[in-house]
């Protein structure tokens, strides 16, 4: 991959990161291995979301799952016959098990959206009536109004205490925000005008400080109200694949309707009769019930599987592109490695001991703040057991703060003057004093330079003259396991590419640590809108992170765009998802989820159609082995009777999916293997198991139905 390449400037230790820091440990339910496991599934949501499978018989509901509508009509009908001849036992268990299977097939996607609900419960205890501090044209004066009154484009005033009263962007000053009810992490975050770090969420509290906010969604359209939507699954659409299934099953469903329906002359024929009750029995068996009845409740499950890692998904259709994802566009800082450079290693000139250099970058690191200047103060008590000195110990000390004209740090104690900071200014600082620099100090620092690390120089001017000391070797630092999890990716065919502002060496430097496929260094927008359009010119669906408005074309650009919560309003509003958590490493995980929802739909299918072949080849001998003898040889499981074959197959039809449901909501679980180890698997356990589990089923349940006096 081409990169704009630069001459390499000296760096300073103090660069301000871009984004703030991210914690290293992704949040979500997570596999003892760190991969996606299956989610969480209690029993008593059956019991809680039985109401709602039985409002869902409604007919304008049931239109919409072609397969279980056919099934509907099919228990109607059942029953209107059954109630022509009430002795008819038959037809009454008949109806009653159709009946099953319809409520379980409603229960399957009620437990579903009861998931959904208990969180949008929970987000909209978080929507309060507010009353907003809005400021009039001069700037300065202030009118109450309710929250409701407010318009896009409106300023309002935020003081400690005051809920924020809609979705905005902070334009003026910095706060302390509490925003355990959309994240429900109890750390506050800060919110400032400009940079990545600008929005802020209707409901959210204010904790310090005052904040100027601009107002930028309209009442009843805020994020909250945008995600009660959606987790409760009121905005939830039917995605390509989805409706592609639902239009196989349909077509499935009337290819054996017609079957169906030319059975009757043939049993005409044969001199016996079918029944409507024993055609719409048989009917049931063969259309793909199954993955009709849990079809909706794959998807919901999946986008729930995201809500429970806090990531809003704004389509199914989002989720859905994760799985089929095949390039991930990862930031370096904050993803790859823990977003700070941290010194590493103390490397001396010739004629000075390592002990003398952490001496000398200790006590001019006291004044630097910064993260990197920390890790130095740090790594001099690890390396050689110096304690940590304050600045308040050396009274007669003048302490050198580090600015960005200088670009050192320092100080002036004993008679001494020690710096530290970018090798161009630490060299300049020991010529103006007269001083000579150590012959291999420019080497140490091209070398690590070349390594992809940041050199900063350590210098002292004391009754020696001025001096280089040494070289402190910074460097970012890869998150455990991020090669692991880059592995993972790979054997599943998903090319990683980071994104980083960094020169080419130190890109490739971290790229190889990290071991991701490819890098983008000295990264522009316009180089990451080029980037994607090349992958998906390529037929790729490309994957992305953002938080900043120079983010949100290539975040619009991308088929999965994941914009982080505390980005901003115009990152957040041209992604599909949204990271409450703001973790950039969520990412993998997203794509992982993706990948679950795309397997179990899948293995389901797999096992409904391998079902209904069994089942066909369980219960047709049975049925006309009286008519035909010769049938009987083809009746390998012995049914007892045909009355007994069609009844154990419809209670087995329905059994079965009361049993899938916990699987079908958790959903199957996640291995990072290649496309085809992934459809043998499949075809080896749910294919298989498809085929096996009715003939076991079926004769179980007829053994059953025999023992019953006067049935069997």
């Amino acid at each position: 991959m081409t990169t704009r390449i630069q001459k390499q400037e000296d760096s300073m230790s103090t660069a301000t990161p871009t984004r703030a820091p991210h914690s290293d440990v992704p949040t979500g339910h997570k596999s003892p291995e760190g991969r996606v496991g299956a989610g969480i599934f209690d029993p008593k949501q059956l019991v809680k979301s039985l109401p709602d499978a039985f409002r869902k018989l409604d007919p304008r509901v049931m239109i919409k799952s072609p397969v279980m509508f056919v099934v509907w009509i099919g228990s109607v009908l059942t029953t209107v016959f059954s109630f022509t001849d009430p002795s008819d036992w038959f037809g009454w268990a008949i109806s009653a098990w159709l009946w099953l299977t319809v409520i379980f097939a409603n229960l399957a996607e009620a437990v579903a959206e009861g998931r959904g609900k208990a969180q949008a419960d929970t987000l909209r205890k978080a929507k309060t009536d507010t009353v907003a501090r809005r400021l009039l044209k001069d700037g300065r004066s202030e009118e109450r109004v309710p929250g409701t009154e407010l318009r896009v484009g409106d300023l309002v005033v935020c003081e400690a205490g005051d809920v924020i009263p809609g979705d905005g962007d902070v334009v003026e000053g910095v706060a302390s925000v509490d925003e355990s009810a959309i994240t429900g992490e109890s750390a506050p975050v800060i919110r400032e005008s400009g940079g990545d770090r600008s929005a802020v969420t209707g409901g959210t509290k204010v904790l310090s400080d005052r904040i100027v906010i601009k107002v930028t969604t309209k009442p009843g359209e805020t994020f909250i109200d945008r995600m009660i939507n959606l987790v409760e699954g009121a905005a939830r659409q039917k995605t390509p694949n989805e409706i592609a299934l639902n239009i196989l099953l349909a077509s499935l469903t009337i290819v054996f309707l017609l079957a169906c329906a030319t059975l009757p002359p043939f049993a005409d024929y044969a001199g016996t009769h079918l029944t409507m009750v024993v055609l719409v029995a048989l009917l049931v068996c063969l259309i793909p019930t199954t993955i009709g009845a849990l079809l909706s409740a794959i998807g919901i499950a999946g986008m729930d599987r995201l809500v429970q890692r806090n990531v809003l998904a704004m389509s199914g259709r989002a989720v859905e592109a994760a799985g089929d994802v095949s390039t991930l566009l990862l930031d370096k800082t904050g993803t790859i490695t823990l977003g700070n450079r941290r010194a590493s290693e103390f490397v001396p000139v010739q004629g000075v001991t390592g002990a003398e250099v952490a001496d000398a970058a200790q006590l001019s690191s006291l004044s630097d703040e910064t993260p990197e200047g920390r890790s130095v103060v740090v790594l001099a008590k690890e390396r050689y057991g110096l304690r940590e000195r304050h600045q308040g110990e050396l009274t007669q000390a003048e302490w050198i703060g580090f600015t960005a004209q200088t670009r050192m740090s320092g100080v002036d104690v004993d008679g001494r003057s020690i710096r530290k900071g970018a090798t161009a200014s630490v060299i300049a600082w020991v010529r103006d004093r007269g001083g000579e620099v150590a012959e291999d100090a420019q080497e140490l620092t091209d070398q690590i330079a070349g390594a992809g690390g940041t050199p900063l120089l350590v210098a002292v001017d004391d009754a020696h003259g001025a001096r280089v000391l040494g070289v402190i070797h910074l460097k970012d630092i890869v998150k455990d396991g991020m090669r692991e999890r880059f592995d993972e990716l790979r054997r599943m065919g998903i090319k990683t590419v980071m994104i980083t502002g960094d020169n080419p060496l130190t890109a490739k430097a971290i790229a190889e640590e990290a071991g991701v496929d490819d890098f983008l260094a000295e990264a522009t927008p316009e180089d990451k809108m080029a980037l994607i359009k090349r992958e998906q010119a390529g037929g790729k669906l490309v994957a992305m992170t953002g938080d900043g408005t120079n983010d949100a074309p290539a975040l619009a650009q991308a088929d999965v765009g994941v914009a982080m919560n505390t980005g901003t309003s115009a990152a957040k509003e041209a992604g599909n998802m949204v990271d409450l958590d703001s973790n950039p490493t969520k990412l993998i995980e997203i794509v992982e989820i993706g990948k679950q929802l795309l397997i179990t739909r899948g293995a389901l299918t797999t096992f409904s159609i391998a079902n209904d072949v069994a089942k066909y080849f369980a219960i047709i001998p049975a049925m006309f082995a009286v008519v035909y003898p010769g049938l009987d040889k083809l009746n390998i499981m012995a049914l007892s009777s045909p009355d007994s074959a069609i009844l154990s197959a419809v209670v087995f039809n329905a059994l079965i999916i009361i049993v899938l449901v916990p699987l079908a909501l958790r959903g199957v679980q996640y291995r990072p293997v290649s496309a085809d180890k992934m459809l043998r698997r499949n075809l080896g356990i749910y294919g298989l198991g498809g085929l096996i589990a009715p003939f076991i089923g079926i004769k179980i349940i007829d053994m059953i139905i025999s023992l019953i006096p006067g049935i069997g």
